[in-house]
């Protein structure tokens, strides 16, 4: 190794940490001094992201000392980390006795054990069912051989590396990232919450990933809360309630999946509420991901969502253009697919203002319409072939659906919204609909006004200019016995408003 890259390692290990050196750029980056610039190379452009973002003044620092002059910086794509990193992405984790596959189970088919609350052994465990009247197998002929069976599918779990973040989910991806250094301390609980197809399971996959690397000793549990819940009552219908409380409360980090499962079922969640104290009393991490802010979610108990509440909650919303076009950017470069033009990723950021997952149905339509046609991709073919979605995404918003949305979220009556009372548990949602309205239609003041009470013009103008104050200073409102943030308001009625 260059004497000199040794020295800016050293100086890096010191300014950083051994630990953050070694899991972030320990043979993961390659540096070298190339025309008196600090070259680093990069498994991919989400690593080079990342690290730009959380490294780049550091590096810039620690290359200026090493070599005593200011320094110029250059990433670049590694091709030998490339291909190393395609590598241990397409290889399964190692099996951890901890580890829960994320797929719902049968309970008549799974009771709750040790091997039940275990990851995936090496031979998959299945229990034949042998139901009264069913055919036998055939036997074979003479010198045949039965087909080999298909072999085990094993789950890929995606990465924190492959995350795109923008705007729209900074905080929960950052979140993610530094609750890798140590398990149990800075964001515990931590609550990822968001509409569906924003992210949170693949941060909580890139979570559970990450421990097992960094920390190999700590017993993880993955799963969801339709699993929580399905072990549970098989627990409890074979009494076997000890063992199951044993799995869960004895683990080093907890990591559960739409926790809004549990809505309704008050006793699966009183026992998870056992399972979060038990958790957090002795050290042990625990992250969820949900639909909605802990304290807008009607169906659980006070007591799950003040425990929730006191953690570290973030949001993830739908990506917005800039995260669209890097979404559109990478998603089609790591499919081993044809870079498309900008002028198609441009079209596409604009145009699709769907989650991720409807980005990645739209991506794989255009190519696959291209590998039959022939065409090359281009900003033509790409409104050819996405015609009907492109038209769905173009969608007009009415104050009908500005009514529709905050009545339903906030539990209010037909007509609530029209009403003359001037009571808050009215008033308030009625400002929030009029400055939904001025944001989201192309409604005069007059006609909102008009809409929600019968007000005038001036009345409408008050309602927005309230609640974008009560935005700016992250304010909070009444609802019923409940004290809610007004942001975390205005973010779920604009979910249901823009579904």
């Amino acid at each position: 190794m260059d004497a000199g890259v040794a020295g800016l390692e050293r100086a890096l290990r010191q300014a950083i940490g051994e630990p953050r050196f070694d899991l972030w750029f320990n043979g993961k980056t390659k540096l070298s001094w190339q025309d008196d610039q600090l070259t680093i190379g990069v498994p991919n452009l989400m690593y080079q992201d990342y690290l730009q973002k959380m490294y780049a003044g550091v590096l810039q620092q620690t290359a200026d000392s090493v070599r005593g002059e200011r320094t110029g910086v250059r990433w670049v794509i590694d091709a030998e980390l490339f291909q190393k990193a395609r590598q241990q992405q397409a290889e399964p984790l190692p099996p951890s006795a901890g580890a829960v596959a994320r797929q719902p189970t049968p309970v008549a088919d799974t009771p709750a054990s040790p091997s039940a609350a275990g990851a995936p052994s090496t031979q998959p465990h299945r229990r034949a069912l042998v139901h009264a009247g069913a055919p036998r197998e055939a036997p074979l002929a003479h010198g045949a051989q039965r087909p080999a069976a298909p072999p085990a599918r094993t789950r890929r779990w995606r990465r924190l590396e492959e995350f795109v973040a923008g705007p729209c989910n900074q905080m929960a991806f950052a979140a993610a990232n530094a609750l890798l250094d140590v398990p149990g301390q800075d964001f515990n609980p931590l609550v990822l919450h968001g509409p569906v197809g924003t992210g949170k399971t693949h941060l909580l996959e890139g979570i559970y990933a990450g421990v097992r690397d960094r920390h190999p000793q700590l017993r993880v549990l993955f799963l969801s809360a339709e699993e929580f819940t399905n072990r549970f009552l098989a627990s409890m219908h074979q009494g076997k309630l000890a063992t199951f409380r044993r799995q869960f409360r004895e683990c080093d980090v907890l990591l559960l999946d739409d926790l809004h499962f549990l809505a309704k079922k008050a006793a699966t969640q009183e026992e998870f509420l056992h399972t979060f104290d038990a958790l957090l009393a002795q050290g042990a991490q625990v992250v969820v991901t949900c639909d909605c802010h802990p304290r807008l979610a009607d169906n659980l108990m006070n007591e799950l969502t003040d425990r929730l509440g006191g953690g570290a909650v973030f949001s993830l919303l739908p990506p917005e253009e800039a995260t669209r076009r890097k979404l559109i950017e990478i998603k089609s470069f790591a499919a081993g697919r044809t870079q498309l033009a900008p002028a198609v990723v441009n079209l596409l950021a604009e145009k699709l203002r769907g989650n991720v997952r409807e980005l990645e149905g739209a991506l794989s339509s255009l190519h696959h319409v291209s590998r039959v046609t022939g065409r090359a991709i281009d900003p033509h073919l790409a409104q050819e072939a996405l015609a009907d979605v492109l038209r769905h995404n173009v969608r007009l918003v009415q104050l009908d659906d500005v009514d529709k949305a905050v009545r339903e979220t906030l539990v209010l009556s037909t007509g609530a919204l029209q009403s003359k009372q001037r009571d808050w548990k009215i008033s308030h949602p009625r400002m929030v609909a009029m400055y939904l309205a001025r944001k989201h239609t192309g409604a005069t003041y007059t006609e909102i006004g008009q809409r929600f009470g019968g007000r005038n013009h001036s009345t409408a103008v008050a309602g927005e200019k309230k609640v974008r104050a009560w935005l700016k200073e992250d304010g909070s409102i009444h609802l019923g016995q409940r004290q809610v943030k007004i942001r975390d308001i205005v973010e779920r009625i604009e979910q249901a408003l823009l579904r």
